[in-house]
């Protein structure tokens, strides 16, 4: 036989393209079309309703940057259309490809209801079927007119990402707006061809199957009445049947189709705006349910329907319905998806019980897995922290995008720091927005690592970021895919379902120990610092607050605990840590407001807390220790004279002075407190810092270097820093002052300041205070650069084979050599209050108050010592999406820490971050609990949530070993038990002595619930 393939596929591309899809709307007529343009942000329908409307005509321009115009549509089916099925078809003048990040549009009735949205890929809104003929039909439509903030693929700035510097011209032409026919035969006929074309082109040269589909296709398309599609729509189908209906090999591999509709909380876009994305994208597919009894949709992110339930109560109720009809899936079980690294302990816990609590108090369901396809690298903490939250899977998507290095599961036991495991699987379609393409089921299937092991995947499949969701067309490939020769099948179910039969066929699949790096978007460690710092110090403030409000409940009669203001301050906090919010992404509006809120919560814990100390009464002025540790430290006075106090952990002490072991000396730029010598060279940098305890100098080089490298990625610029940054640099050795400026017994310090690049100032003051070997960096930066990252570096004296950097309840070690490509690709990585460097018998800890990203690197010196070197990622200066990222000033602490242990570092990473409050308050009442033994670490202490005035106390092994210990309570202990992270019990704990007995693994997290006698 001759080979006609080439013939036949462009034969078929053409007549689908040019006749069939044309001919999907047999006929149209024109609505009647008005508009009013909203002034400012959004209104309520009831204005909208209640405004002026003017005549709008087609091909009209309309919408500025981030404006909501409002159309009325009006027109009335033609009385000959009766018994066709018709719809609304509406063109707002979608632009390229990108469903998620352009104008939409929310169609209403005239009462107020909510119909459907209208997106790029998903124009039309059903109005009868069959029509009786002569139907009036009147909407009025909320379109916005968001700007495509990505349009020139990263190679412009644009303006366009806050509504300040947007500007207002238009930025759309409305193109259509009318009622249609919508010929299902032709529309059927369309899907047929192209499911069976795009099987064909994946299918191999020599794959008989494929010609079998070609040659069917191409004896078809014959039947085709180019003068009458619908006419022969119906003989062309009934030609495809037999290529159609051909099953599936018994070997076939099968995903498992999960409706999804990834809305990013706030990227591109601000949160008001996502409010809109959300009640759209819901109608949409709460629309599709009803039209499909077999679909399921599958939503994460109980922030989001919390804005539906308080936005769009007619929405809200239509979600309800599809849950209860088992069509809609609440899955995920956190408040939103938030960023895999870079949350503290507490609030990926705080994520899953207000997640969790959200989904059963609304639904009565409880969620069975993690659903986190789009974070950049998540923790080695969580499959702990998932599992305690009762949690049995973990799906995620990101991991695919590794950029050296090809991550070799699919389905496997993911093992955190503890020893917990927790199933895992990547969906191998690799895309969180399938829509079961010729190409996406063959990409799943060859990519699928654990051929010969299992047989099955997951494929979350709609468009996601206000594309609008699934669609009908997803949904009827789905079904032509379910059983077809030459396709995987496909069988749409609830992703809990395809978790049990994954986990039936392949028990034991392999595990995968630690965090799962993320090889791309290293730079969401670093990016928009002053978003990063605002949630560094929410987390502290939050523990602060609960803490003492905790104490004026068990001891200040009349003092009412604030749960529901508490309760709304984690939500804000749990909100900004969304994956493009706290990892710096997102556009310059997002970033503005977020700094916003975080200030606002600062002020409101401040006052919080003041609050619950006050209620205590007042007397003399003492200090209060937020922090697990008892602490010895110089703290400074209302007046700022500094004081040396001694204060226990979770407690409080007069502030009176203590004799602190030795005073501290000044001797020109040298600063000595018995403990530490630090030497400060002309140009800035510490030219020798001396562990006088140990004898030794802890520096192979000049610390606190100042270095500026050249930062342009190849693509994400927010979200990535190439490898490439570190060949191009300058380090920042001209000091325009040194000079000392605190010398005091407790305290000596020096300020140096620099001027560099476009305008930009730095000024830090290296402070050692009696009795700590800490020597605090005072930084503060006014910052014009532009693509740059600033990094500080520490190289000691150290022959490290590893470092160790805090994370969520725990810490991990990452190797300092690059012997593989594994450890290559980590040149970049995340860590929290510290990074802890050490060889047999000493070690050193950088300390930090607000930064994330770091690197470590070692090298041989020619006297054979070694040298490794920390450096603290400190700002960045990307221009996408936001021009003015980083840019102005940054006030921030960090700290190098002589001598240091690993309990060492987690003690000091705790004071640095929790600092000494002074205050008015009368007596001395006892810490709430205490904990004793080494290891034994209390991370947070609250009032229940169930208002029953039980104590719950969370607390974890901080080194990394075994630890045995007691935790004892300032008030009468009437009972114990262990709980889950909702505080659920699970068992009874041991009380000897009046005392709650603690017995941890490594790393191992205890949620205790202490009832009061």
């Amino acid at each position: 036989m001759h080979d006609e393939s080439r013939r036949i596929e462009e034969r078929v591309q053409r007549l689908h393209d040019q006749r069939i899809k044309t001919a999907v709307y047999a006929a149209t007529v024109p609505f009647e079309v008005e508009a009013w343009q909203a002034p400012g942000e959004p209104v309520p329908f009831e204005e909208a309703a209640a405004a002026s409307y003017e005549p709008f005509s087609m091909g009209t321009p309309w919408g500025p940057p981030w404006g909501t115009t409002w159309f009325r549509m009006r027109g009335q089916v033609p009385a000959e259309w009766a018994g066709r099925r018709v719809e609304a078809v509406i063109d707002l003048g979608f632009v390229g490809d990108w469903p998620g990040n352009q104008a939409e549009a929310l169609v209403h009735l005239t009462d107020g209801t909510p119909l459907k949205a209208v997106n790029p890929l998903n124009q039309y809104v059903a109005i009868a079927n069959p029509a009786q003929g002569g139907e009036s039909v009147d909407y009025l439509v909320e379109a916005a007119s968001n700007p495509d903030i990505l349009a020139d693929n990263f190679s412009k700035t644009t303006p366009l990402g806050d509504k300040l510097t947007a500007g207002d011209k238009p930025l759309y032409t409305f193109r259509a707006a009318d009622i249609a026919i919508l010929d299902e035969e032709v529309w059927h006929l369309d899907l047929d061809v192209q499911v069976l074309r795009e099987l064909m082109l994946e299918l191999g040269e020599h794959d008989p199957r494929r010609h079998e589909i070609a040659h069917a296709l191409d004896r078809a398309m014959d039947l085709l009445d180019l003068d009458d599609v619908s006419g022969s729509a119906a003989a062309v189908r009934e030609a495809l049947k037999p290529a159609l209906s051909r099953p599936a090999h018994a070997s076939a591999h099968t995903i498992s189709g999960v409706g999804h509709a990834h809305i990013d909380s706030a990227w591109l876009w601000p949160i008001r705006e996502t409010k809109r994305k959300t009640s759209r994208t819901f109608s949409n597919v709460t629309s599709l349910a009803d039209e499909y009894d077999d679909f399921i949709f599958a939503c994460s992110q109980a922030q989001q329907y919390e804005w539906v339930r308080d936005n769009y109560p007619k929405v809200w109720a239509r979600i309800q319905e599809s849950v209860k009809n088992g069509q809609w899936a609440p899955v995920g079980g956190m408040w939103v998806e938030s960023d895999g690294n870079l949350p503290g302990g507490e609030a990926v816990a705080r994520q899953f019980v207000h997640g969790k609590r959200f989904f059963m108090d609304h639904f009565g369901i409880e969620t069975k897995g993690v659903w986190l396809p789009d974070s950049f690298g998540y923790n080695a903490a969580y499959p702990q922290i998932a599992k305690l939250a009762g949690n049995e899977w973990f799906l995620t998507q990101k991991i695919s995008w590794n950029q050296t290095n090809k991550f070799p599961h699919h389905t496997f036991w993911w093992e955190g720091i503890d020893g917990t495991r927790i199933f895992t699987h990547f969906p191998p379609v690799d895309t969180y927005n399938a829509r079961f393409s010729g190409e996406e089921m063959s990409r799943a299937v060859r990519n699928y690592s654990e051929k010969g092991g299992a047989s099955r995947s997951l494929a979350p499949f709609g468009w996601g970021d206000g594309g609008g969701g699934p669609t009908r067309e997803i949904m009827e490939r789905a079904r032509r895919l379910a059983d077809l020769e030459g396709s995987a099948k496909v069988v749409v179910e609830h992703p809990d379902e395809f978790f049990a039969k994954a986990r039936e066929e392949y028990p034991d699949a392999p595990v995968w120990v630690g965090e799962l790096y993320l090889e791309l978007h290293r730079a969401t460690y670093t990016s928009q610092a002053r978003t990063k710092q605002g949630n560094r110090r929410s987390e502290h403030l939050l523990r602060e607050a609960e803490l003492w409000a905790t104490t004026a409940a068990l001891h200040a009669p009349g003092y009412s605990y604030p749960y529901e203001k508490l309760d709304r301050l984690w939500k804000t906090v749990l909100l900004h840590q969304f994956h493009d919010i706290l990892p710096g992404s997102s556009i310059a509006w997002v970033h503005r407001e977020a700094e916003a809120e975080y200030a606002r919560v600062a002020r409101e814990l401040h006052a919080l807390t003041a609050e619950a100390v006050s209620a205590l009464g007042t007397g003399e002025s003492r200090v209060f220790n937020t922090s697990p540790y008892d602490r010895a430290e110089v703290v400074r006075t209302a007046d700022g004279a500094p004081v040396y106090v001694e204060v226990p952990a979770s407690g409080s002490a007069p502030l009176t002075d203590a004799a602190p072991p030795q005073p501290v000396t000044v001797d020109g730029r040298v600063l000595d407190n018995g403990l530490v010598r630090v030497e400060v060279a002309e140009d800035g940098t510490l030219s020798s810092v001396r562990d006088l305890r140990a004898g030794r100098e802890v520096l192979a080089e000049p610390g606190n270097l100042l270095r500026l490298h050249t930062d342009l990625p190849n693509y994400w610029d927010a979200w990535d820093i190439d490898k490439h940054y570190k060949n191009r640099y300058t380090d920042l050795l001209d000091a325009t002052s040194v000079t000392v400026v605190e010398q005091d017994p407790l305290i000596g310090a020096v300020r140096v300041e620099r001027a560099f690049g476009k305008g930009s100032t730095i000024t830090q003051t290296i402070t050692v205070r009696a009795g700590s070997p800490r020597i605090d960096i005072e930084t503060d930066i006014d910052w014009h650069e532009t693509e740059k990252i600033l990094k500080a570096a520490f190289p000691v004296d150290i022959r490290a084979p590893h470092s160790s950097a805090e994370i969520q309840f725990g810490h991990i070690q990452r190797p300092t050599h690059t012997n593989t490509s594994w450890e290559s690709a980590r040149f970049e990585v995340s860590g929290h209050r510290w990074v802890h460097l050490a060889e047999p018998g000493y070690g050193v800890a950088v300390i930090n108050d607000s930064t994330y990203g770091h690197d470590v690197s070692r090298t041989v010196r020619e006297d054979g010592g070694t040298t490794t070197t920390v450096r603290l990622s400190l700002v960045r200066a990307p221009r996408i999406p936001d021009p003015e990222a980083d840019q102005g000033r940054h006030r921030f602490t960090y700290a190098l820490l002589p001598g240091a242990t690993v309990e060492d570092a987690v003690a000091e990473g705790y004071s640095l971050n929790l600092p000494l409050r002074v205050a008015d308050a009368a007596g001395a009442p006892e810490p709430v609990v205490s904990a004793e033994g080494e290891g034994v670490t209390v991370e947070a202490v609250k009032l229940a949530d169930d208002a029953s005035g039980d104590v719950v106390v969370r607390l974890y092994e901080s080194r990394g070993g075994r630890a045995t210990g007691t935790l004892r309570t300032g008030f009468p202990l009437a009972g114990a038990r262990i709980t889950d992270l909702l505080e659920r019990p699970l068992q009874d704990a041991e009380i000897t002595d009046g005392a709650v007995a603690v017995a941890l693994r490594p790393f191992q997290i205890l949620t205790l619930r202490l009832r009061r006698g």
